[in-house]
């Protein structure tokens, strides 16, 4: 156990960024990527921002979409 501590004591220590890419290297060995599927997701993200370029969906800011979620689920 104190040798995790150690890595997360020297990891807290590292800038955003990379502690971010230790976040990401670490999630890899959890949950395996697959190329298919995100091969799929690249597909719907262009084809989303493909929509929201030529206007066919209007875009929601954040804080209104957060809004509607806290007040659907503050009721």
């Amino acid at each position: 156990m104190n040798g995790m501590n150690d890595i997360i004591s020297a990891a807290e220590s590292l800038p955003i960024r990379e502690r971010a890419l230790i976040v990401d290297s670490i999630l890899k060995t959890l949950n395996k990527p697959d190329p298919d599927i995100d091969q799929q997701w690249l597909i719907v993200a262009k084809n989303r921002l493909e929509e929201l370029r030529s206007e066919q969906v209007e875009a929601i800011s954040g804080d209104e979409v957060f809004g509607e979620i806290q007040d659907r689920f503050n009721t």
